[in-house]
This record gives C-alpha cells, sequence and structure tokens, in this order.
C-alpha cells in the first residue's frame, strides 16, 4: 500500500463511531487514544516492518523503539507491550531470540512491559510491536492542533532512509552508518519528557512518510499551512552527499508522487535537500508545534540531551498545506 491507503481504506468503515474514542483515524495521528474513565485514557498502536540492519539484536532495538514512539507522540506512557514476528524456517531461531531481545531491551528501557504476542512463518523476517499506553484524557497531544505563529521544533536528525538504503548496497559500511543506527534505536522518550514543562500545541513523530508527509498531515489536520526552512533541517552525516549522488530509497519518490499536490517546494530548493525531506525515516524524533516565544528555551533545554532544531513555522492556511522554502 501507498502512503495513506490505510486511512483511505478505514474511512467511513462502520464500527469507528464512538463517543469514548478520543482519537481516531480522521486525523491521521500516531495512535488511537480511547477513554476508560474521566482521568484515564489507553493509547494504542502497531508497527513492524522488515530489516534494514543486519545486525537482529539492532533490528529489534529499531524496530522496537520506532513502535514506542508513536506513544510518545502522543504524550502518553507506555505501559505494555505484543511483540509481532514474522520469521522464516530457513533461519536459525537463534536469529529470532536476537531480534527479540533487542525488543526486550528497548521496552525495559522505556519501563514498558512485554506480555506476549504473535508469530508466523513468513518468507521474510519482519518485527515490531502493538504498543498499549496510559494518558489522562485532557493531556492528549495529537496533530490537529497547530496554530499560527508556531515553530516547529524536530528532535532528530534525518536521513536515515537514505542511509540504511546505502549501507544495504554496500555503499557504506556499517560504521559510517553508526550515528544513523544509534539514532534510530534511540528512544523518544527523553524528548517527550523534557517536552512537558513546555506548552506542545501539536506532536507527531516523523516516520515512513519523512518530514514533508508528516509536516503536510499536521497541517491539513490543523487547518494550517506550514513553513519548512531547508537550510534549517539536521541532517545525518553522509546523508547529503548520498542525496546528491541520487540514491534514494524507493520511498521517497512514492513519498513525493503522494504528497506532490499538497507540498510545494520553492526554485531555490536544492534538489538534494527536497528529496531528504521525502526521505521516509525509521524511528525518528519527534516534531512539536510550540509557541515561538518557547521554542527556543524548549531547543536548549532538548540539546542537553538530544539533537534539537527549530526547522520551521505555522502560519494561517495559505495556499498548499506545506511550502519548503530556502531559509
Amino acid at each position: 500500500m501507498g502512503p495513506g491507503a490505510l486511512s483511505e481504506i478505514l474511512t467511513g468503515l462502520p464500527g469507528l463511531d464512538c463517543r469514548n474514542l478520543l482519537v481516531g483515524t480522521d486525523t491521521n495521528d500516531d495512535a488511537c487514544v480511547y477513554r476508560l474513565t474521566d482521568d484515564t485514557a489507553i493509547v494504542q498502536t502497531v508497527d513492524f516492518f522488515p530489516p534494514m540492519v543486519d545486525d537482529p539484536f539492532l533490528f529489534g532495538q529499531i524496530a522496537a523503539a520506532n513502535a514506542l514512539s508513536d506513544i510518545y507522540a502522543m504524550g502518553a506512557k507506555p505501559i505494555f507491550a505484543l511483540n509481532l514476528l514474522c520469521f522464516p524456517s530457513c533461519l536459525d531461531l537463534s536469529v529470532a531470540r536476537e531480534i527479540l531481545a533487542g525488543g526486550a531491551d528497548k521496552a525495559m528501557e522505556a519501563g514498558c512491559v512485554i506480555a506476549g504476542g504473535h508469530s508466523i512463518v513468513d518468507e521474510e523476517p519482519k518485527y515490531g510491536l502493538c504498543v498499549t499506553g496510559l494518558i489522562h484524557p485532557s493531556r492528549i497531544l495529537t496533530n490537529s492542533n497547530a496554530k499560527p505563529g508556531d515553530s516547529l521544533v524536530l528532535t532528530k536528525k534525518i536521513g536515515s532512509g537514505i542511509i540504511a538504503t546505502a549501507c544495504k548496497s554496500g555503499l557504506l559500511t556499517e560504521d559510517q552508518a553508526a550515528e544513523a543506527f544509534d539514532s534510530m534505536r534511540t528512544l523518544n522518550r527523553r524528548a517527550a519528557e523534557i517536552a512537558t514543562g513546555f506548552t506542545i500545541n501539536a506532536c507527531t513523530d516523523i516516520t515512513g512518510f519523512g518530514v514533508a508527509g508528516h509536516v503536510c498531515e499536521m497541517a491539513q489536520a490543523s487547518g494550517v499551512s506550514i513553513a519548512l526552512r531547508a537550510a534549517s533541517l539536521p541532517l545525518l552525516r553522509y546523508a547529503p552527499d548520498l542525496a546528491q549522488a541520487d540514491e534514494f530509497p524507493g520511498g521517497m519518490y512514492r513519498n513525493r508522487d503522494f504528497f506532490s499536490d499538497r507540498v510545494s517546494v520553492k526554485s531555490g530548493v536544492p534538489e538534494a535537500i527536497a528529496g531528504l525531506i521525502f526521505d521516509p525515516q525509521t524511528s525518528g524524533g519527534l516534531l512539536f508545534s510550540v509557541p515561538a516565544e518557547e521554542s527556543g528555551q524548549l531547543v536548549d533545554a532538548l540539546r542537553e540531551e538530544v539533537p534539537a532544531a527549530i526547522i520551521g513555522v505555522v502560519t494561517e492556511r495559505a495556499g498548499m498545506p506545506v511550502h519548503v522554502v530556502e531559509i
């Protein structure tokens, strides 16, 4: 399926409208939220994918961090998760153990219990988690409340898609890709915790749709336009050179095609940087829409522990939802 296909399929299906369903599919948010009581809501998400690295333990870490990220993007705390594992019969079970051990390592770091799961035989390994979190209904973060005048703060560098592809094709060594792999297996937990001290109007995490796609979803859900500053994007090492050589994964082109009628790229933006804006990310950073007067303090606080940068501004709706500008 292409970007957005599942949301389009789900739209209008029966059984999706419920007074206790606080966040569903209508805004393409990162997870659903269901109210249990006046003081408690559960947040649920699921994500899994095939390996982007050869090391099974590292793959498990990255896949788990990616799934857990959706819970943090909603402002919630993960409490338990279920493993999802597809595994070929031709591989030794020790590989499966390492994948699951990597996932368990990240779940433990998140304070999240892995309570079971499900596995099937498949031709290609795939792994991820179905994660449940808790949150007070009044503290839910969504992608649909960005306000004109806000600044956009991103908490991880981008370029993981093109770097993982280059590593698979032998253009980069695993040592050269280490910065990207470390970024992908880093939980968004601390970024989310630090942000609780600030006014966060909207939040999402940057994953498969790339920066442009997820920013577009935020702009559309919020009824605003967003100007992304190409020169302000924090980039992983080697990403610019690989982009200049046009070594993008297929997902970048699919993202660009899907969002082309909603994302305007100004003529002064270099083609390589424009491609990185659409590069599909794995376990990317959180994107906060925060009042401009608080954005500098938020970035300073984040940079004590995680990379962070102001990458754009929110404006009243003007033309397309997203405008990528040079500066």
